[in-house]
């Protein structure tokens, strides 16, 4: 282990600071091979940083929008001179192809950096105005405190940006928890904060397992928001952990997002959608598209384009910018993808491309299509998390319709056609938080990303997220100097009484 980097688990009040814990080695997994070394944070460590996010919050808070916006711009500067050390890291932690973490994350998380530090400066409320005839009523956002973060393993930088910059913006302070199997880019994330002058303890980052430091990190009396991305399971727990102590909670969960392609729709495009919209991150989005519906005029043609553009990705190592797909995760998540083709091959599904785990070393899975799915099967209501695809038929449009929304998820979705009114009917019926039309997975940091039902609740990204780290207070003025007020009948029937 001689070229393996030695780093330590915790960034806290400005400095990186060794955990307490087991020694927990972080693999690529693309090649199997260890590419760093650090030991585990545990709750003194937690305690630690949340202390020091309470000690800092008091005058963060408290600094001017301008202010806040000022170092916000020279952090998104500095992510931005980082970006090609950031999407190697990245690369090497998860596996991904280089080319999504230079072209997709790393200048998203720059633009979103960006935006918050403009956003920080457009706190909007409703006016101040005498709402009765006795008063002035003012609205006061502020902020909520010391947010508990946690981010998953499969964008590990743009989870940390979209969970830490609107917080930030607001005026809390940060406690996160990356995934334990990719910390590199969290950690270097708040080296550059400190580093472009966010006030030591305003961001601070403790890696460690979900068992111990999450649910500390969850149900810590000194966080007073929680924050989480991840699988609708662990989210469950972590608001069960929460509730605890009443803490405020925003979630964004799993998702099996429906791509319905009606009989009108754009075939070429569709296809193109779909294949794209599936692969993206190796299929490890909670937004890919994964049950693909499709009208039974166009579903034969629509198997075997897909098929065909599947057959033409370039799986491999990820460090090449000629590879379409890079690794999963871990072996163990790419046994867990294996095993649910598997068992849809078993019930009578036709893998029409992919399907076969390849050998050599890697947590390597190729493009799979899986058509002729039932709709009760576990493929089709389960979140797969990998580069695979299923496609089934629908009978019309109210059948399209029905099935896109016979799911316990409702994150994204899209519907493919020519016909504005499918097209609105579409994004009207559907039950997510995002419907695109005639096209799969872009997101802007100008508008927000959220779910409905096991998706979670609440946003990241866009100006609407800042509503998640602000506390609304009604201030109310009285304006007439009079002791007697009018509303004091309803307490003393003689009002001389208490003259």
């Amino acid at each position: 282990m001689a070229h393996v980097l030695r780093t330590k688990a915790c960034w806290i009040a400005g400095e990186s600071v060794e955990g307490s814990g087991e020694r927990h080695v972080v693999v690529d997994p693309a090649t199997d091979t260890p590419v760093a070394e650090l030991r585990h944070a545990t709750i003194a460590e937690v305690d630690a940083a949340v202390a020091a996010a309470r000690l800092a919050q008091k005058s963060w808070g408290t600094t001017t929008p301008a202010e806040r916006s000022s170092v916000l711009a020279a952090f998104a500067d500095a992510i931005d001179a980082a970006a090609e050390d950031l999407a190697q890291e990245e690369v090497a932690q998860t596996g991904k192809a280089v080319r999504l973490a230079r072209e997709f994350d790393v200048p998203g998380s720059v633009d979103n950096a960006r935006f918050f530090a403009g956003a920080a400066r457009n706190l909007e409320g409703k006016a101040t105005a005498e709402y009765s005839p006795d008063h002035t009523s003012s609205i006061r956002r502020e902020p909520m405190g010391v947010v508990g973060s946690i981010t998953p393993w499969n964008y590990p930088l743009q989870m940390a940006v979209w969970k830490v910059l609107p917080a930030l913006a607001a005026g809390c302070a940060v406690v996160l928890k990356p995934a334990e199997l990719t910390p590199l880019t969290t950690l270097t994330l708040a080296r550059l904060a400190t580093e472009s002058g966010l006030p030591d303890g305003v961001f601070n980052v403790v890696v460690g397992t979900g068992i111990e430091v999450g649910a500390e990190l969850a149900g810590h009396r000194g966080v007073d928001m929680v924050t989480f991305t991840g699988s609708t399971g662990v989210g469950r727990a972590v608001m069960s952990q929460a509730a605890a102590n009443g803490t405020r909670v925003q979630l964004e969960l799993g998702g099996k997002a429906p791509f319905v392609v009606f009989d009108d729709a754009d075939l070429d495009a569709a296809v193109q959608g779909a294949v794209a919209g599936s692969l993206i991150n190796a299929g490890q989005d909670c937004t890919a598209a994964t049950r693909a519906i499709v009208a039974p005029e166009l579903y034969d043609d629509f198997v075997a384009g897909v098929a065909d553009v599947m057959s033409s990705v370039v799986m491999g190592d990820p460090r090449s910018a000629a590879t379409d797909l890079g690794s999963l995760v871990s072996r163990a998540h790419r046994d867990k993808v294996a095993g649910m083709v598997d068992r849809a091959r078993a019930a009578g599904a036709r893998i029409v491309v992919g399907g076969e785990v390849p050998a050599g070393p890697g947590a390597f899975y190729p493009p799979t299509l899986v058509a002729d799915v039932d709709e009760h099967s576990e493929i089709y209501r389960d979140e797969v998390f990998g580069p695979v695809l299923t496609v089934s038929s629908f009978t019309d449009d109210d059948d399209a319709i029905r099935r896109a929304n016979d799911t316990v998820y409702g994150l994204a979705a899209s519907a493919w056609t020519r016909d504005v009114y499918r097209a609105g009917r579409a994004s009207r019926e559907i039950h997510a938080g995002c419907v695109w039309i005639n096209d799969h997975i872009p997101i802007i940091s100008e508008m927000p990303h959220g779910g409905v039902g096991a998706s979670g609740f609440g946003k990241d990204m866009s100006t609407y997220s800042l509503d998640e780290y602000l506390a609304i207070k009604h201030v109310m003025s009285d304006i007439t100097g009079k002791a007697e007020k009018n509303w004091h009948r309803t307490v003393f029937a003689d009002p001389t009484r208490t003259s």
